[in-house]
């Protein structure tokens, strides 16, 4: 199994969702960088379970334990080693699915593709896991602060319910202020009201995160296979339960004209004795951020679909390992609606990806 992300900034994660922790090691974090502890824990906090009627039940206080690479409160530039114990399993509620295979679920393909699979909450599936991208992200926030560069995440639609795609049009400073993450406070109401009703069903229901970058300094990214938006791409596809990635316009800018996508250039400062070369921007930003595969300045937005999660609290067909006809009945503590949960995760995986692409392009200018 692959489970290291990165190039130069790198995370390697371990661990299963009924184990006795997640965990994971951070290498190239650069020296001398303060590390927030109480930073990092907060962003934990944004994933963690049970922190709304409208996630999961599970109650965890996933607590993160930095193991090294940390002296006096400063990164050394060794590898952090961190864990996240699971205090509060409920394994049993698994039994009944020992021999079956979930539908739209990795069971299938893991016991395929292994011969072995834990079906205790998915194992090395489960989205638990992610609570190591999450400390990782949440390192590389901090070296992307000193270098001006911020990640905003939020919630852009649940079900068919949808605020305005432009960034500009709403104020990210509202997405903590409800369980949805949503900077458009009535849409969150109609949301939190949707997946309230949904998990009384014992269905679920999925939707769009979209991710504003800013600060971002012209360059990173590589021309050919190494471009930005793949990278970005290759992300947040690695997260659970996303099916489908759109930077710039996306795909509604496939039935534009080239007249209307181009973002035509200005000057906006003058060549001078400290900068040589004159500032150019982009009289609009269609490209979100990204030409060439290479940053060139502008904000960088894209958005990440999540499929419904495939854990339903009620009856369903399926066949057992053996290949016989199967009727089961899921118990356990489930979301409704992953993308509360998911916005940090999705902010984890940009900053890593982000930070990764600084030092490559950073170790190209010395």
């Amino acid at each position: 199994m692959r489970n290291t992300f990165g190039n130069l900034f790198t995370l390697t994660t371990f661990g299963e969702s009924h184990g006795a922790a997640v965990g994971g090691v951070v290498d190239g974090m650069p020296a001398g960088i303060d590390i927030d502890l109480v930073f990092i824990q907060s962003e934990l906090a944004r994933r963690r379970p049970g922190q709304s009627r409208i996630t999961t039940d599970r109650k965890e206080p996933d607590e993160v334990e930095l193991l090294s690479g940390i002296f006096e409160g400063k990164s050394t530039g060794a590898p952090i080693g961190f864990i996240v114990r699971n205090t509060n399993q409920h394994s049993k509620d698994y039994d009944n699915i020992r021999d079956l295979f979930r539908p739209s679920h990795a069971d299938y393909t893991y016991y395929r593709k292994y011969g072995i699979r834990d079906h205790r909450g998915g194992g090395r599936s489960s989205a638990r896991i992610t609570i190591a991208r999450v400390v990782a992200g949440a390192l590389a926030k901090l070296v992307l602060r000193q270098h001006g560069i911020s990640i905003t995440a939020y919630t852009t639609q649940v079900g068919d319910i949808q605020v305005d795609r432009d960034y500009h049009k709403h104020d990210l400073t509202l997405i903590e202020t409800n369980p949805v993450r949503c900077p458009d406070p009535l849409k969150a109401k109609e949301m939190e009201t949707l997946i309230a009703q949904v998990k009384r069903e014992g269905d679920t229901v999925g939707g769009v995160i979209a991710c504003l970058i800013t600060g971002c300094p012209v360059g990173l990214g590589e021309p050919e296979f190494g471009k930005l938006h793949a990278q970005l791409g290759a992300a947040m596809l690695s997260i659970n339960a996303v099916k489908g990635f759109e930077y710039g316009e996306g795909f509604a800018g496939s039935s534009w004209r080239g007249s209307q996508q181009n973002d035509s250039f200005t000057s906006i400062s003058s060549p001078t004795t400290h900068h040589p070369s004159p500032t150019i921007s982009t009289r609009t930003n269609h490209s979100g951020g990204i030409q060439g595969g290479i940053s060139n300045g502008e904000d960088i937005y894209f958005r990440v679909a999540f499929k419904p999660v495939a854990t339903l609290l009620m009856e369903q067909q399926t066949v057992d390992r053996f290949g016989n006809p199967a009727t089961m009945n899921v118990r356990g503590r489930h979301d409704p609606c992953v993308l509360p949960r998911a916005v940090p995760i999705v902010e984890a995986m940009a900053a890593m990806t982000i930070l990764d692409a600084l030092l490559v392009y950073k170790s190209g200018k010395l």
